[in-house]
């Protein structure tokens, strides 16, 4: 894993992570002229931004779809199979957009398919990190309940940070720490119930599983954002084409080591619903949102919009499941509000 090459590379290709920067001395009083940006720039912020109001939309959506999908509080439908399936659709989706283009602008070095060794290989990694994460998941509740696991995944807030900084070698002002801590806290807040002083009380092992994970799904956006950024110009959706097989080959495996009875038993199919097919879609629209918000953007962006959608989830829920919204949440949403404008204003100060 040649990061640091990665990096190099990155840099070379002219990145949009530092659009902000680039846009230093356009002409900042106050708030920056649109006129004098340039119309490429004008396209970036555009592209960054559909596709981060996208990807927040779609994961506040996600929770509230998966509350459906269950009947009696159980899934009857196989979870493995289900996320075969978004990968599978991800991986359509991805060829029919790379058709489109094969039609409109012929194939060329960037848009073909077919590629080197050297080039694929590294896309199995991630796909392989978020199943061992996954994995993981069913066997932390032996420790920690529920709105516990809740609050212990913002230990990916942090990790993200860190992880960005170190693989790809990307500073982040005082101002944007002291913003990714407050990110963190504000999404904890948010979640406090009266159960939530349990938290404290995880054992040892549920600790260690609990930062395993966070540790594993930052390092898995990292690289992931490392390898699409490698080369610049490479089609996404080539890249995407290429990620989305690994993830199909490896929730293939996950079927047969998990669910591999009850699929032949009652078939692969079995307890799907309208609601679980909105759901496959969403997974995989989302999936798809996420690796333009790495191409176009970074991980930080990806963090902040989740934390978003993560609010947005509990102001739908209270008119979807009668969700009560606590003093707490209004504190962690404040608290996050500040977050943004803070890592805003630390980008514009560097």
């Amino acid at each position: 894993m040649e990061y640091r090459k990665i990096k190099d590379e990155d840099n070379d290709g002219g990145t949009l992570s530092n659009d902000i920067e680039n846009l230093r001395g356009i002409g900042f009083s106050g708030v920056a002229s649109v006129s004098n940006v340039p119309p490429r720039e004008q396209a970036k912020w555009k592209r960054k931004t559909v596709v981060t109001v996208a990807l927040t939309f779609l994961t506040s959506s996600q929770a509230i779809l998966i509350v459906w999908s269950k009947r009696a509080g159980k899934y009857e439908y196989s979870v493995t199979t289900a996320n075969f399936l978004v990968e599978t659709l991800k991986c359509a989706l991805s060829l029919a957009a790379l058709a489109r283009i094969w039609k409109s602008e012929g194939v060329t070095e960037d848009n073909r398919l077919s590629t080197t060794l050297d080039e694929v290989i590294v896309y199995p990694i991630p796909a392989l990190l978020y199943l061992v994460k996954n994995l993981l998941q069913y066997y932390i509740f032996a420790y920690v309940d529920a709105p516990g696991y809740q609050i212990l995944k913002n230990l990916n807030i942090i990790s993200t940070g860190v992880l960005y900084s170190i693989i790809l070698k990307k500073k982040l002002s005082d101002i944007q720490w002291a913003a990714f801590i407050l990110l963190c806290a504000g999404c904890t807040t948010a979640q406090l119930n009266s159960r939530s002083d349990h938290v404290l009380q995880t054992s040892l092992p549920g600790w260690i599983m609990a930062i395993v994970m966070a540790l594993l799904s930052g390092f898995a956006g990292v690289y992931t954002e490392a390898i699409i950024k490698k080369r610049p110009s490479r089609n996404i959706n080539v890249q995407n084409f290429w990620l989305y097989i690994s993830g199909m080959a490896f929730n293939a495996i996950a079927i047969l080591i998990q669910d591999f009875d009850a699929v032949m038993n009652k078939g692969f199919f079995h307890g799907y619903s309208i609601i679980t097919t909105l759901m496959i879609l969403n997974h995989a629209l989302s999936g798809i949102a996420v690796s333009m918000v790495m191409k176009y953007a970074d991980n930080i962006v990806k963090v902040y919009s989740t934390s978003v959608a993560m609010l947005l989830t509990a102001v739908v829920s209270v008119f979807l499941f009668g969700f009560n919204l606590t003093l707490a949440f209004f504190l962690g949403a404040t608290v996050v509000s500040v977050s943004v404008y803070l890592h805003s204003a630390g980008k514009l100060q560097r």
